[in-house]
């Protein structure tokens, strides 16, 4: 036997409304399309449930039996075919994976653990290193998120930009270049250290550099920014540092540079920016605990932060 839910609909307002015409009324649908309806269930059922009573329509024994499971099944059926509501944080009891680089995690987790003690208590955080590519773990569910700058993504990734930032030059305090404004001749000369997953000695800054007949010397890569703010701070070499754009809010990835006594200087040449973005499977598009997992991924780095 072939049913479909709107059978079981119709069944419901028709048992409690008793009247084809406001079964009709209810459900948004003709009384010609109602009485079509009813003549289906009765031959479904083998009851004529609903029958005729002077002016009114009376139920039949077997239509006073159906009445509250009909009801229930209604309801159940709503409950089920609803959209996914929204969640109450402090309910929430889950570890969220988020896969970053150094310098991200640093500046995500005080903030978000600090937003889920006051509104998610039950929420707690892994941070996973960042990977070349990250697309499978988030297709496999290993990673919830992947948060940096997104350049590799599978075709169904979901992105979101959350801020753009500018590189500065990060030095201790003390340096020689930090005594007056920074030439793109005295960038040079300095010694630098640079970041890179991969090992390169080069990047955009050589390339900004080449083009006014300049180099530098990078006397050591290393694979964070962490560590390299770490080594500016300890000696003369130059770091990048991300920060945020004239203007615009300071930005906690920063936070670290600041902690370590860096001094932020304004490099004179044109470098392309940094765009931090968040990237997600589209299977959690809906999922309530996710989607407040990115508010507050938004909240914490976006450029209107919570204070």
């Amino acid at each position: 036997m072939n049913l479909d839910a709107n059978l079981a609909v119709a069944l419901d307002a028709l048992l409690a409304e008793q009247s084809v015409t406001r079964a009709a009324a209810r459900l948004h649908t003709s009384p010609a399309a109602m009485s079509r309806t009813l003549a289906r269930l009765r031959r479904v059922l083998q009851d004529p449930l609903l029958v005729r009573a002077g002016q009114v329509m009376v139920p039949t024994p077997r239509a006073e039996e159906l009445r509250d499971e009909a009801a229930a099944v209604v309801r159940r059926l709503e409950t089920l075919l609803a959209p996914s509501g929204g969640i109450d944080p402090a309910a929430l009891a889950r570890t969220f994976t988020v896969q970053a680089a150094d310098l991200v995690g640093a500046a995500l987790t005080p903030g978000l653990l600090a937003l889920a003690r006051r509104r998610a208590p039950g929420v707690s955080l892994r941070v996973l290193a960042e990977e070349w590519e990250a697309g499978p773990a988030l297709r496999e569910g290993r990673i919830d998120l992947e948060i940096g700058a997104i350049d590799h993504v599978d075709p169904e990734t979901r992105v979101e930009e959350l801020v753009t930032l500018r590189m500065a030059a990060g030095v201790r305090a003390g340096h020689p270049l930090a005594e007056g404004p920074l030439t793109a001749a005295g960038l040079a000369a300095a010694e630098h250290v640079a970041v890179s997953r991969r090992g390169r000695f080069t990047g955009p800054l050589d390339g900004a550099l080449a083009e006014r007949g300049l180099s530098r010397r990078v006397s050591a890569v290393l694979p964070g920014h962490l560590a390299a703010m770490t080594l500016a701070a300890a000696g003369d070499a130059v770091c990048l540092v991300p920060t945020a754009l004239p203007g615009e809010p300071p930005s906690p990835l920063s936070g670290t540079a600041h902690a370590l006594g860096l001094r932020l200087l304004e490099i004179p040449l044109p470098l392309p920016p940094l765009t931090i973005g968040m990237a997600w499977h589209p299977r959690h598009d809906a999922d309530g605990a996710h989607q407040w997992l990115r508010g507050a991924v938004r909240r914490v780095l976006g450029p209107a932060r919570e204070e």
